[in-house]
């Protein structure tokens, strides 16, 4: 069977058995390097991706589920070599410390910030429940989020401000 999708932003198509785990697709026939293998059971996010804007654990979720879906990972966030709002917010707030679970806390937090562009705190901590973090650093991964949205608003209104003066 061929697979198609979109990745990235980039047509793609790759012979592949339907029952394949996505994430194994995306690091042997892409050379994905964001979603990381942790636990293989969806337990831990490492390997977190969005298809069509919802994220899912794609070391679990069958490569056919991507046909014709648009699948995004960490390195689809970034524009022209420049890290996303999010992405630098991590930056900022040194919101890695190992970094295995950076990537799949980025994707989750931006399904978040996608639905939701004004968090507040308590709801950053719930979408990012399911992602673990060894090293402890959910505090600064938490941090990280809200300073994406407070300037995805400050932004906003930045642009209110040129369109009226």
């Amino acid at each position: 069977m061929s697979l198609r999708f979109t990745l990235n932003g980039q047509g793609v198509e790759t012979p592949t058995p339907p029952s394949t785990p996505l994430l194994s697709v995306l690091i042997q026939d892409f050379s994905v390097t964001g979603a990381k293998y942790g636990c293989g059971k969806a337990q831990c996010g490492s390997c977190t991706v969005l298809i069509n804007g919802e994220p899912v654990r794609s070391c679990v979720t069958p490569a056919a589920s991507a046909a014709g879906r648009q699948v995004i990972t960490l390195a689809g966030l970034s524009k022209q070599g420049r890290p996303s709002r999010l992405q630098q917010a991590f930056i900022d707030e040194q919101a890695a410390q190992c970094g295995f679970c950076t990537s799949g806390m980025i994707m989750q937090a931006q399904a978040l910030l996608d639905r939701n562009p004004n968090p507040n705190e308590a709801q950053v901590r719930a979408a990012l429940d399911g992602n673990l973090c060894r090293c402890g650093v959910h505090n600064r991964i938490v941090k990280a989020v809200l300073r994406a949205a407070m300037r995805r608003l400050e932004e906003a209104a930045y642009r209110a401000e040129e369109t009226l003066a």
